[in-house]
């Protein structure tokens, strides 16, 4: 699953990624991004040539949901989202990416939880898979990161992990004029597992209150 990770890369740097002018608003650096938060998104809500960098909540809740007692799940299985009742249609009309430098899981050890932080090696942001939906209240959107079996040495850490996209399928995933199921699922190309590192760091990540640069310290480095 995904359900921490760390944005500290500028604003800046993430909106000329991704080949946008003027991203809205301001970010502050974030170590442990947690659901329930606002999160960065990338989207293109009409065309492909209006891709915009906004906020989003992290917790998929679509108008159709207001006033029910709904789930706001922060994650969708990538093998289910296509057919899911709840999340078919953002799947084919409104795909984002979440940026991230990394992000967090956590592995059972000897009767603990040890969180352990993936980031690529080369220092890359990650663009993480999303959906989206608006809220129906004005503006605002909320969104779900796609998950996947995990594979390759992230699997020693966990059985799932985002759907962490390669640069050249980023535009059509973001094309809400590319709605075909089947072909959206063809044209997704994903980063390879070894170009991503993996390493143990403090439990002070727990506390989503804890934000700092120390949390994605490696564990032996630490005091």
């Amino acid at each position: 699953m995904c359900g921490r990770f760390a944005l500290y890369s500028s604003r800046g740097r993430v909106a000329r990624l991704l080949g946008i002018n003027h991203p809205v608003g301001d970010q502050i650096a974030r170590y442990n991004v947690a659901p329930g938060t606002q999160i960065s998104l990338a989207l293109a809500p009409q065309t492909l040539s209006a891709l915009q960098l906004g906020f989003s909540w992290w917790g998929f809740h679509p108008t159709w949901t207001e006033g029910r007692n709904a789930p706001r799940p922060i994650n969708a299985r990538a093998e289910n989202v296509a057919k899911s009742r709840y999340f078919r249609h953002a799947f084919a009309h409104r795909r984002g990416l979440v940026p991230a430098d990394g992000y967090y899981e956590w592995r059972q050890e000897d009767g603990h939880k040890q969180p352990y932080y993936i980031q690529s090696k080369n220092g890359e942001i990650l663009m993480l898979a999303a959906i989206w939906e608006p809220t129906g209240h004005g503006t605002e959107t909320s969104c779900a990161i796609l998950t996947e079996p995990a594979f390759g040495p992230l699997l020693e850490v966990h059985s799932r992990m985002p759907v962490v996209l390669a640069q050249a399928c980023w535009s059509d995933w973001l094309d809400p004029s590319l709605v075909d199921r089947k072909t959206v699922r063809e044209a997704v190309k994903r980063v390879p597992p070894d170009s991503l590192e993996i390493y143990p760091v403090s439990t002070a990540v727990n506390r989503p209150s804890n934000n700092a640069p120390d949390l994605i310290a490696p564990a032996s480095k630490q005091g």
